[in-house]
């Protein structure tokens, strides 16, 4: 199945540098490959692998080479100033694609050093809106259950995605921790997963996590950073400006698969309009240029709205997410009239949509299919 942001991709590789970001697993090397099949000189390199280790340092790839995928470069001692350099030497024929998950976060890492050389593309797990066109995309529970990683969402038989978690995570715990930050009780980072598995949607509270495992808060941070770098985890956090009598300081945490979600249906149907909406915000950053965020709200008087998009700094809509309440939320009310803020209950089971106070009342896979990505 052709990825949507292929041809994206093409076209920034006459550009600059492409650095391809994302979970391990999601797709990113099959999408690298997949662009280079239509080149007649490509050459796919891993830092992982000896003799491609070799060939990297060395700088020897044929002179022909027009594609040039390197993948986990970031493992390389000064790789920013290694592609800096190749950048700026490269023939204007050479393009060039730069793949990696944990540790590659061009956001915060790169500084100064490859400003301007390159272009940003997250590539996250299927999405509604990715696979509008296709059978999949109104099969809101598919997404639930299995998550949009390739192969567990499109595996003909559902065990083999359960089978296919398991693998995954153990990897990422036991292999993928260690590599980041050498991990001295990969048992305690495991436990805090797995708490985390089952408060989807609240707010975090180091200190209860740190009681219930034996470790200190710092630490729970700690190994909440490590998940995140991994792509295991992502973060949700309260907007506040402008928005009077806001109190909560502590983010949400949501996974990048669906399927990891240990809570009720709320809870799940929260989480795959989280990551939908973060692919969401991504693509708006990564391809139209546009400075978007997501966030919640909450009062100190505990009114919560599960999420808000933000354009520039100031909201753009709320959204709140229901499996069958037809009739909006009292925050959702609230926020709505207090500030003028477009607001919309997207919900799972609804039998005909509606606008009430102000507020739209609308099935959430037609707002998910509806999304820029």
């Amino acid at each position: 199945m052709e990825r949507k942001q292929k041809a994206l991709i093409l076209k920034d590789l006459t550009k600059k540098i492409v650095f391809l970001v994302g979970p391990r697993q999601v797709g990113k090397t099959w999408l690298a490959k997949n662009i280079a099949a239509d080149v007649s000189n490509a050459v796919y390199l891993s830092y992982d692998h000896l003799e491609d280790r070799k060939i990297i340092k060395n700088e020897g790839w044929r002179e022909s080479t027009q594609l040039l995928i390197l993948d986990e470069i970031h493992k390389m001692t000064g790789w920013k100033n290694y592609l800096k350099g190749l950048y700026d030497t490269k023939p204007e024929y050479l393009q060039v694609i730069v793949t990696g998950s944990a540790g590659l976060d061009i956001l915060r890492q790169v500084g100064d050093s490859l400003a301007g050389r390159f272009f940003l593309h997250h590539l996250l797990p299927f999405s509604p809106a990715e696979l509008q066109d296709t059978d999949f995309a109104s099969d809101i529970e598919r997404f639930i259950a299995r998550g949009g990683f390739p192969e567990p969402f499109l595996a003909s038989d559902p065990v083999d995605a359960d089978r296919w978690r398991i693998q995954y995570v153990d990897s990422l715990l036991r292999f993928d921790a260690f590599e980041i930050n050498q991990i001295d009780n990969v048992r305690n980072l495991q436990l805090v997963l797995e708490l985390l598995r089952s408060r989807v949607g609240s707010p975090v509270s180091y200190t209860s996590i740190a009681q219930d495992v034996g470790i200190s808060p710092n630490t729970v941070k700690k190994y909440i950073r490590i998940l995140e770098a991994l792509y295991v985890v992502f973060r949700v956090t309260p907007f506040a400006k402008n928005i009077a009598r806001s109190l909560a300081k502590e983010p949400k945490l949501y996974f990048f698969d669906t399927g990891l979600v240990n809570g009720d249906n709320g809870a799940q149907l929260e989480n795959l309009v989280a990551i939908c909406l973060l692919k969401h915000v991504y693509a708006k950053i990564d391809y139209a240029g546009q400075n978007y965020g997501l966030h919640y709200l909450k009062t100190k008087e505990g009114l919560e709205v599960d999420f808000a998009l933000t354009k520039n700094g100031k909201i753009e809509q709320i959204l709140e997410v229901k499996n069958r309440d037809s009739v909006p939320s009292k925050a959702l009310l609230y926020f709505q009239k207090t500030y003028s803020l477009s607001a919309k209950q997207l919900v799972r089971e609804l039998r005909q949509e509606s606008v009430y106070k102000n507020i739209e009342i609308i099935r959430v896979d037609g707002f998910l299919r509806s999304l820029f990505l």
